[in-house]
Order: structure tokens, then C-alpha cells, then sequence
């Protein structure tokens, strides 16, 4: 009988769950088969390959596109100056502006939260513009920064940073325009030489100053005159007439699209900026305005116009007297003690010959580096030992010569010159001890027909006179509908006189929710823009420039502590202007010398108005005159969406 073997209890089989972790991978590892290539009974029937030519057609049309721009590209570069890149950036920013003011113009604007929002995003996007393409861009941006009376507040500060400044260019393209105008040699134009020859004159071949159209070099002749040699830079010739067309085109499609009358002033303004570009219309402006000043007895020891030498002048370089004297804006140079001796005056002054440079400077120039040349004497001894000396003149004399400068150029001569910004004028101290004032850059004039220069004259004298009824018949005659408006934006103060109906209606608006508010009062003032615009064919285009000229001037006189009563003065030679005219009859100049008599006795209320402010001004408790006039003007123009922003008049 077979026994029965026990069964292990260690070996009984163990539920699936319980089983050992390597049988269970034994298991799976049996239901997988190796890897192996498949058989081609397998892989079935060949199929056609795929090419992909559409991928590949656009491959190759896009290798070529970026092919074709790149050359355009590099040939704008180098080529056309970036001519072409310049206008595609224009016309890209115009077409954002334009489509963000028309989507987001409105009380509740779709993108930002008001419409100061969308005043700002334009503003940067313009200032932008005109910063990267510089050269005639930067006049425009400089003009734009202007127009204070119509622009919003977001437009004037970030214009109010618009500078007239840039890089100077190498002297091999400063020495390559000479070449192409001249077809000689700086050295056998000016009779220079840059070896250190005694016998012949010397140059800086580095820029004193670089400007968006040209840059300034200084020069000793060998007669001993001293130069400034103003040379343009080489590109602006190429650029000047894309530049021009790109914002003709530009303001045509704006005038169309916000329905404003922008482009009929648009081809007298092009003009005026091309003749800047032209320094042979420069310097015939100069001499012309020298000569008259020369005539005018009334100016000629007081203004200096520095004279130019047509010899070495062509269109881009320009050849005139070197000026030595202190910036209009170098406030403590032109007041602080002066230490340069009794009955003498600063250097150059009345047009005195100026000082050599010493002769180890001039025998040391082939050493220098062009980049980094200076050869001019500082000539400063008269600002004494500690260097904190100064012309030791009043702010007033100066300050009245140049209202009464400016304001003969309007009523008596009709001859404007129309960028008197503090960097185009000197000071300079007289042995008698009086001030001189030096007027430069010449580029910038409009002339006034006789005409229309009596009667702004006669405008402005009504405007002091509040002579409603002249004003009203002066500006139905230059086709303008809003006279209210335009007498505050030619006085720059609030002008209380006229029915006043524009800046009633404006006024009235007041009491409403500000974002609306502000709106509507925008809508306004730009309708009150399309009225001062309104007849084409009668508004007189020097306005746009005579304005910017009465605006620089007043903002002068505030950088200066307002020491003069402006308003008085210009009202003054405008009144006087009516009575010296050669033109009219005998019995018509006894007329107006009357009325002028008349108007002087009249204008003695606006000096206890002066005086007053003066008072005010040295209790500490307000500025001067004109900056109460800019508080007064600055009031109104709140009520109208405008903030004034008068320090764009400081450079």
C-alpha cells in the first residue's frame, strides 16, 4: 500500500494574489515575441512618395522675399540714407494714430480710460518718430511744439522735450560735401592747412556744434578773420524731399480723415523749411536784415547781425563772422559782476578783430586728433580768476532790445526772422557798457506783403485799444470766424473784448462730468480751429509763423524774470509802424501819428499793470507780468481742453 507523502506546507501553491512578484513577470515575458523586420508580404503594395511642393514653393518664396529685402534694405542704407525705411516709418505711425483716434476719440474710449490716454499713446508714437528719423523731422517736431494754443497737454510736454541736437558727422563727409560744392579742397577753400603752416589759416576739424541739418566748425583765416563755416550734413540733401513728400501725403490723408483744414498750410510750410536747407537764401536773409538794421537808427548800436562771406558760401556750407558771447539762456553769465576791466568790452563785441590763437597750437596740429581738435582761444579772462564773472548787464536792456528788434521786423520791415529761440542769440558786452545783442541763423524768415503787414499792425493796435469793431472787420478779411479765440491766441492772454460767443459756449460746459466734459470741449476747440481755418483763400499762412516768433519771444521774457512789459512795447511799434507809413498820404500820416499820440497817452494804464506785477514779483508773491499773463491765458485754456506748456519756448 502506497503511502501518501505529505505536501510541504511551504510548497502549496499560493492564491494569484499571494504569487511571487518573478513568476508573474515570467508569465507576461511568455506572451511577447521578439522584435523582428517586418516581411514585405507584410508591408503590402508600394505607394506613390509625397514631394510636398506647396511646403517647398513657399520655402523658396520666402528665401527670395527676404532675399529682395534685404537688398532694399541695404541699398536704402547706404544708398539713399534710409530714405525709404524713414517713410515706412511715418506712414506706419500716421496710419496707428489715425486709426487709434478714430476708434477711441470718444468720451468712454474703447482701449485706455479717457481721451488723455489716447493723447499720450500719440504723442509718444510721433515724438518717437521724429526722434529716430531726425534731420528735417526734428524742425517739424520743433514746429509742432509750437503750437501750444491747440495742442492737448499730453502733445506739449512730451514736444517740450523736442531738441535741436544730434551726432556730428566724420570730417571725411564734412571734406566730401566742400569736394562736391566747391570742386576743391577745404585747404584750398578757406586757404587753410593742417600741417602747421604759419603763413597759411587753421580749421577744427571737429564740429563746435551739431544740429539736425548741419554742424558748425570754427576757422582762423589767414587774414586773420575768425569763421564759423556751417556745413550740412551730407545726407539731408537726399532725405529733405522724401521727408517733405512723406508729411505731405500725411497731413492730405488727415485733413480728409478728421475733417480739419490741415493741408492748405502745408505747402507754405514746406517751402519755408526747404529754404532752410538752402544757406545761400540763409545768408542773403542775413545780409538783408544787417543792412536794415544798419539803417534804422533806432537799432543800429544796439542788435549786431554777423557778416557773411559769399566767396566761401554755397548751398550746403555757409561761411559768416565767428561770434564770441554769451547764450541767451546763460542767465548768471549775462547778469553776474563784470571783471573785465573798466571801458572795455567782452571779446568781438561792436565787431571788434579777435585774438590769434598761440603759435604752439597752431605749429601742434599735425599731432592732433581730428576727432578731438580744439584750437580756439577760451578768450573768458574777463570772467575773472574764479570763472564766476559776468557781462554785468541788466536783464532789462537786453530783454527790450530784442522786443524791439522783433517787433521792427513785423511792422516796420515786414522781414521775420522766425526761430529767436535763446541758442540763436548772443550777448555781448559794449566798452560804454551797454548790451549788444547778436541775432544767428538766418535760415527761417517769412515776408509779409505791405498790405497785410499794416494791417496786423493795425490788428494788434485794436487789440490793445479793444477796438471790437476793427478787429472783427481785420479778421473777416483774413476769412477767420472765431476773432475772440484768435486775439487771445496772438496776445497770449485771455482777450475779453468781442461778443465772445466761441469761448461762452465753451465756458458753458463746465458743470458737465469731466470725462465728457473734457471731450466736448476738444470737439470744440477743434471747431474752433476749423473756424480760425476756415477761408483758405484769405488766411494769411505767415500767422503760422509770426505766432510761433510772438511765442518764443514771450517765453524769453519769462526765462529772463519778465523785466519788460512785452505787450506794451510790440503794441507800441505797431502803432508806430501805422504812423511811419511812406505809402500813405500826407494827411492820412497826420491822422495816424495822432491816433498814435493818442494810443501812447493810453498805454501808460498797462504800466501801473507792470508795475503791480513787479511789486508782486519782488514781495515773492508772483513772477513778473508775463507769467501772470501765462496764469491768466493758462486759466482760460483749461476751460477749453488746452494746458500751456510755455516752457517749449526755452530752446
Amino acid at each position: 500500500m502506497s503511502t501518501i507523502r505529505k505536501q510541504d506546507p511551504r510548497q502549496q501553491r499560493l492564491p494569484p494574489s499571494r504569487a511571487p512578484l518573478s513568476l508573474t513577470l515570467r508569465r507576461l515575458q511568455s506572451q511577447f515575441q521578439p522584435l523582428r523586420p517586418p516581411t514585405p508580404a507584410e508591408l503590402g503594395k508600394p505607394g506613390t512618395a509625397k514631394t510636398y511642393r506647396r511646403s517647398r514653393k513657399w520655402l523658396r518664396r520666402l528665401v527670395r522675399t527676404a532675399l529682395v529685402v534685404g537688398a532694399v534694405l541695404a541699398a536704402d542704407q547706404y544708398l539713399y540714407d534710409a530714405c525709404l525705411s524713414r517713410t515706412f516709418r511715418t506712414f506706419a505711425n500716421g496710419l496707428f494714430v489715425a486709426v487709434d483716434y478714430k476708434i477711441n476719440f470718444r468720451p468712454d474710449p474703447w482701449i485706455g480710460d479717457s481721451v488723455e490716454d489716447l493723447h499720450r499713446r500719440s504723442a509718444t508714437r510721433l515724438f518717437e518718430l521724429l526722434r529716430n528719423n531726425g534731420g528735417l523731422y526734428l524742425k517739424i517736431g520743433q514746429a509742432i511744439a509750437m503750437q501750444s494754443a491747440i495742442l492737448p497737454p499730453e502733445f506739449q510736454k512730451m514736444f517740450a522735450r523736442m531738441f535741436d541736437d544730434a551726432t556730428q558727422n566724420s570730417w571725411k563727409e564734412v571734406e566730401q560735401v566742400i569736394k562736391e560744392d566747391f570742386g576743391k579742397t577745404p585747404e584750398e577753400v578757406f586757404g587753410i592747412s593742417f600741417d602747421g603752416d604759419p603763413t597759411k589759416g587753421v580749421m577744427e576739424r571737429t564740429a563746435r556744434a551739431s544740429a539736425s541739418v548741419a554742424q558748425v566748425h570754427w576757422a582762423r583765416l589767414a587774414d586773420g578773420r575768425e569763421v564759423a563755416i556751417k556745413i550740412q550734413k551730407r545726407e539731408i540733401a537726399r532725405q529733405v524731399e522724401w521727408d517733405l513728400w512723406a508729411f505731405k501725403v500725411v497731413t492730405k490723408i488727415y485733413t480728409w480723415y478728421f475733417d480739419l483744414p490741415l493741408y492748405s498750410l502745408v505747402p507754405y510750410i514746406s517751402d519755408r523749411l526747404m529754404l532752410e536747407t538752402d544757406f545761400q537764401n540763409e545768408a542773403r536773409n542775413g545780409e538783408k536784415m544787417r543792412n536794415l538794421i544798419q539803417n534804422e537808427p533806432r537799432l543800429k548800436n544796439r542788435v549786431y547781425i554777423p557778416e557773411t562771406y559769399p566767396s566761401m558760401s554755397s548751398k550746403r556750407v555757409m561761411t559768416a563772422e565767428w561770434i564770441e558771447g554769451i547764450r541767451l539762456w546763460d542767465k548768471e553769465g549775462i547778469n553776474n559782476t563784470w571783471q573785465g576791466g573798466y571801458g572795455k568790452g567782452s571779446p568781438g563785441a561792436g565787431g571788434v578783430h579777435l585774438d590769434a590763437p598761440p603759435a604752439h597750437v597752431v605749429a601742434n596740429i599735425s599731432k592732433k586728433q581730428p576727432d578731438d581738435e580744439k584750437l580756439k582761444p577760451e578768450r573768458d579772462a574777463w570772467r575773472g580768476p574764479a570763472k564766476k564773472g559776468g557781462l554785468g548787464l541788466p536783464l532789462k536792456p537786453v530783454m527790450q532790445t530784442m522786443v524791439d528788434l522783433f517787433s521792427a521786423q513785423m511792422f516796420l520791415w515786414g522781414l521775420v526772422h522766425c526761430d529767436p529761440h535763446p541758442g540763436n542769440i548772443f550777448i555781448r558786452r559794449l566798452p560804454s557798457g551797454k548790451p549788444e545783442l547778436v541775432l544767428i541763423d538766418h535760415g527761417l524768415y517769412i515776408s509779409m506783403d505791405p498790405k497785410f503787414r499794416l494791417e496786423y499792425a493795425l490788428f494788434w493796435r485794436s487789440l490793445m485799444t479793444f477796438d471790437n469793431k476793427t478787429i472783427a472787420k481785420v479778421t473777416q478779411e483774413w476769412g477767420i470766424n472765431a476773432p475772440d479765440i484768435f486775439a487771445s491766441a496772438t496776445l497770449m492772454r485771455p482777450y475779453e473784448g468781442g461778443d465772445g460767443k466761441t469761448l461762452a459756449e465753451i465756458r458753458a460746459m463746465s458743470k458737465k462730468e469731466q470725462k465728457v466734459r473734457q471731450f466736448e470741449m476738444q470737439q470744440k476747440m477743434r471747431a474752433g480751429v476749423r473756424d480760425i481755418l476756415s477761408n483758405q483763400d484769405k488766411f494769411p499762412q505767415e500767422l503760422i509763423f509770426i505766432g510761433r516768433n510772438l511765442r518764443i519771444v514771450q517765453g524769453n521774457n519769462q526765462f529772463l524774470g519778465s523785466p519788460v512789459n512785452r505787450v506794451k512795447i510790440t503794441g507800441t511799434w505797431a502803432s508806430r509802424a501805422l504812423a511811419e507809413n511812406r505809402e500813405a498820404s500826407l494827411s492820412q500820416r497826420w491822422k495816424e501819428y495822432g491816433k498814435h499820440l493818442l494810443f501812447r497817452t493810453v498805454l501808460i494804464s498797462t504800466d501801473f499793470v507792470f508795475y503791480w506785477a513787479k511789486i508782486r514779483q519782488w514781495l515773492g508773491v508772483g513772477k513778473g507780468m508775463d507769467d501772470d499773463i501765462e496764469e491768466s491765458m493758462r486759466k482760460m485754456a483749461e476751460g477749453m481742453g488746452v494746458e500751456l506748456q510755455h516752457g517749449v519756448f526755452e530752446g
